[in-house]
């Protein structure tokens, strides 16, 4: 898929747990653990803002697009 997450990333350099951003967020840590992995087909606009609320980012900090892994 070319579209990477890093949301890996953003918890580390804000030195969070995947749990309390999901209780922050007011998502499932199931449902945060799949994006952050990035199997999550789609994400709500409405989550993403939270989630960069929260982690005082950019959404282009969390979600990236590699064009040398897209499929034709």
């Amino acid at each position: 898929m070319p579209i990477i997450v890093n949301l890996d990333v953003m918890l580390a350099k804000r030195k969070m747990r995947l749990n309390t951003l999901a209780e922050l967020v007011d998502i499932t840590p199931q449902n945060l653990s799949v994006l952050k992995t990035g199997k999550a087909k789609a994400i709500r606009f409405d989550t993403l803002e939270k989630i960069c609320k929260v982690l005082e980012c950019q959404p282009g900090d969390i979600l990236a697009f590699d064009a040398s892994s897209q499929q034709d």
